[in-house]
């Protein structure tokens, strides 16, 4: 039997401040419904996510404000760079995360854009609840004590 290796994931672009302005409950992977000329773009790897959030519309999940660069060599055939774009679950996935939308106030934000180990694009998918200001304080004295106790420890080890 002959081993399989294990491919990392090439990622294309990152929400950092996703994980700063939310509480992640939950993660989750998805498919984009994408076109040619958006693939071709993201192997370029300067798409962007930080801005983008996923909304419920007429029963499927939708990205939408994710930006995808025009790719140069597709000339009249090139899609646009802010499209809404469907987002690829199972039916009961899409009905949980929408009522969690719905009755919970939670926020589905997109942390990461990547190609998985097959070449096919992903996206992981958080459902966060937004944080207070005071919350953003707490998570950044903790971040910051984290650093403070690494520091010590280097210093004395």
């Amino acid at each position: 039997m002959a081993e399989k290796k294990k491919v990392a994931q090439r990622s294309i672009a990152e929400n950092r401040r996703a994980k700063f302005d939310y509480e992640i409950i939950e993660t989750l992977e998805a498919g984009l419904v994408l076109q040619g000329s958006e693939v071709k773009s993201l192997r370029t790897g300067k798409a962007n996510i930080a801005d983008s959030y996923a909304s419920d519309e007429g029963g499927a999940l939708y990205l939408i404000n994710g930006y995808i660069p025009e790719y140069t060599q597709a000339g009249r055939e090139n899609h646009e760079t802010r499209r809404p774009r469907k987002l690829l679950l199972h039916a009961r996935e899409i009905k949980r995360l929408s009522l969690s939308i719905q009755r919970d106030g939670l926020t589905l934000v997109p942390l990461r854009l990547y190609f998985n180990d097959r070449g096919i694009a992903k996206l992981q998918l958080a459902l966060g609840k937004g944080k207070k200001r005071h919350d953003k304080r707490e998570t950044q004295k903790e971040r910051d004590w984290g650093r403070q106790k690494q520091r010590l420890l280097r210093e004395r080890g």
